[in-house]
């Protein structure tokens, strides 16, 4: 396109105090590559800002260089450049000038708010109205941090070391496959050890993170508009992950026993229940056999996908750990999640899915597809972590701290409150439920104790049905040292007792 000239816009003999102003001969970098730099940043941002008008003539290359003091060749590659990016126009004889770049869009910084909320879809702007994602995630009381400090480091970064000596070219490329063999391995004979799940190596497949996992359960068991039964209250993660996939969020009350659905609910069969029956969350029931047997045979009959997340089994306090549900499951209905976030450390972001026989290939592949995985490495380092018995050592370390931890809470809430307040499924995991009365806005209690410097979580947060919703603050004893749950919950203390 020929460029448009007019003799009022600004003239070459102008152009060169306006380069001069801004171009700093002491910027860092060598000489070539900061004059080149700086040159092409000013003119650039000169077309962009319309301070440098289409049809304005740039000087002679030779003209510039000599003004700045420059070599000619910088000048004339920057030249070279903007005309390449169609910023300016060159003709032998005619000289260089700014090319007309069509109309300036409007300025973001001055968008009026709802133009600026407009820009996310309805399904966006729900997700993140409704996000339950905490803004800390370390420090008292967040709930679902582990104790990272004790990590083993030490030993960690010399399994590290080991498997970077041996690693392959496979290992440091995108993953193509359900996971590395040794990890699936691993994972395999710990849960038939430890979990009560039957299952082989070849049913494991490794994920980054529970949510990864969910996402995985969404695309390749469920279309829009399918029935998802959901403990309420219950995990908010499950709870966005199935929203942003467009399926019928079916909220199922609890009783002592976990997901409870009503006769109603049960005439009307879901495509997916997603439980956790080993240590409900956030309230801590624990499903009994006659119920797990229930809703198992419920699924056979009715074709439904049972997703059971075992969330923080490993950690009971004065009972041992119940065994998965999945070990019950006959018929191939159950999708088992686990994850290492919280017995190791969240930043590591492995998890893993246990599947039907045949669902594997299927999860292997969408999971290439969607999420070119990687991360070959540190799978292999984690699997000669299992292996080697010191993950099984690391979580005995911590079962015994974080009961500690759990009693010196509960004592703590006593020495505050007596038994003004309950206290809910404070035996297992890595917190427990402050009960709070039901006229009590449990979310201006969690705010306020933000602004206290105290992290913790609203009750009513995890609810689908708000009308119905349960007061309480879910109190997180993971990441704070035993010798400060009493002083740091007697400042929550005070931060509540405004409220009552």
């Amino acid at each position: 396109m020929e460029p448009i000239y007019a003799a009022t816009l600004p003239q070459a003999s102008a152009l060169p105090d306006f380069v001069q102003r801004q171009f700093d001969r002491h910027s860092p970098g060598t000489h070539h590559e900061n004059d080149h730099r700086q040159l092409y940043g000013i003119l650039q941002r000169g077309i962009r800002t319309g301070v440098l008008a289409a049809g304005t003539r740039l000087p002679p290359s030779r003209t510039l260089a000599q003004v700045l003091g420059i070599a000619r060749n910088t000048v004339v590659h920057v030249y070279e450049q903007l005309a390449l990016e169609g910023y300016v126009q060159a003709g032998v004889g005619r000289g260089t000038f700014v090319a007309a770049v069509g109309p300036r869009l409007a300025d973001r910084s001055v968008a009026p708010r709802q133009a600026r909320t407009a820009l996310l879809s309805r399904r966006g702007n729900q997700l993140v109205r409704e996000a339950g994602a905490a803004p800390l995630q370390w420090g008292a009381f967040t709930p679902g941090v582990p104790e990272v400090r004790m990590f083993p480091t030490a030993l960690w970064s010399r399994l590290q070391a080991r498997v970077a000596r041996q690693q392959t070219p496979a290992q440091l490329t995108y993953a193509t496959g359900p996971g590395d063999a040794g990890l699936r391995q691993a994972v395999s004979d710990y849960l038939q050890g430890t979990r009560g799940v039957v299952c082989s190596p070849e049913q494991v497949v490794i994920t980054s993170g529970t949510q990864q996992s969910l996402h995985l359960v969404a695309q390749l068991l469920t279309d829009p508009g399918d029935k998802v039964w959901l403990e309420d209250p219950g995990y908010w993660g499950a709870r966005s992950v199935f929203r942003a996939h467009g399926l019928d969020l079916q909220p199922v009350a609890l009783d002592t026993e976990g997901m409870a659905p009503s006769p109603a609910q049960l005439r009307q069969p879901p495509r997916v229940m997603f439980l956790s029956p080993s240590h409900q969350y956030p309230l801590g029931a624990l499903m009994g056999h006659g119920r797990r047997q229930q809703l198992l045979d419920y699924a056979a009959v009715h074709s439904v996908w049972v997703v059971e997340d075992d969330y923080d089994s490993e950690f009971r306090y004065g009972t041992r750990p119940l065994p998965a549900l999945q070990g019950l499951d006959t018929q191939g209905r159950v999708v088992y999640l686990g994850t290492f976030s919280k017995t190791m450390y969240p930043a590591l972001r492995i998890a893993y899915l246990v599947l039907p026989p045949e669902l594997v290939d299927g999860f292997a592949q969408a999971l290439n597809e969607l999420f070119r995985e990687g991360q070959t490495v540190q799978q292999t380092v984690l699997a000669q972590f299992l292996s080697g018995g010191h993950y099984a050592t690391h979580i005995r370390r911590m079962r015994a701290v974080y009961s500690a931890r759990h009693d010196a809470l509960i004592h703590a809430i006593g020495q505050e409150f007596g038994n003004q307040l309950p206290i809910l499924g404070g035996d297992a995991g890595l917190h427990l439920v402050l009960g709070l009365p039901p006229h009590v806005d449990d979310a201006a209690v969690a705010q306020a104790a933000l602004r206290a410097g105290i992290s913790t979580r609203p009750l009513s947060l995890y609810h689908l049905r708000q009308p119905a919703a349960t007061k309480g603050l879910l109190l997180g004893y993971g990441a704070v040292a035993e010798e400060e749950i009493a002083p740091r919950f007697a400042q929550l203390a005070q931060v509540v007792k405004s409220f009552l």
